[in-house]
């Protein structure tokens, strides 16, 4: 069976935050995200836009995040809403919107998404941003797994108290080559 964890080739720099917008508006995430130290969010939305909070649509936040001093990027390629291909190796996944992600996860366009993150986290502290709340309900917590068990960094998850939770991957989880396929057994 292959390694379930390998260290970075450059090693773990500042950890990466991930965060889930919900119901904050302009005020609270600006409050959570300074008092983190967060001078960057990655927004991996697949639709950066919101009816029932207009503080989070991108173009929103594209104006109010820099001026509280910190920046603002959309990417895309980290969305999520991703459609399964063919069989899904992936079947330690219940859900199959995660399973569609995973898959998706061994793409070309999602290694370039990763790799400008993390091009952009070793300048600055950088956030990921996507719309729920908690993590565990959210493809956040699969591009944390990546990080993690692929690149060694370190994943925390920005709750809306304001603590920092640090990511455990999942048990299913597990690297094949340059790839994490979730095939194991669930706890």
């Amino acid at each position: 069976m292959p390694a379930r964890r390998r260290p970075s080739d450059r090693g773990p720099t500042t950890a990466i935050f991930t965060f889930g917008h919900g119901t904050a508006d302009a005020a609270e995430i600006t409050e959570l995200l300074t008092g983190a130290g967060v001078r960057g969010l990655v927004d991996v939305r697949s639709a950066p836009g919101s009816r029932r909070n207009p503080d989070s649509a991108r173009e929103a936040m594209q104006q109010w995040l820099p001026e509280a001093g910190v920046g603002y990027r959309w990417e895309p390629r980290l969305g999520g809403w991703r459609r399964r291909s063919g069989d899904s190796p992936d079947v330690g996944l219940r859900n199959d919107s995660f399973r569609s992600y995973a898959g998706y996860m061994r793409t070309e366009d999602f290694r370039g998404g990763i790799a400008d993150l993390l091009a952009e986290a070793a300048d600055r502290q950088v956030a990921v941003m996507c719309a729920e709340t908690v993590w565990w309900r959210c493809h956040r917590k699969l591009i944390a797994d990546y990080l993690t068990l692929i690149h060694g960094v370190q994943v925390c998850h920005l709750m809306h108290d304001g603590k920092l939770r640090e990511h455990r991957p999942m048990a299913e989880a597990r690297i094949d080559g340059d790839v994490l396929v979730y095939d194991g057994p669930s706890d």
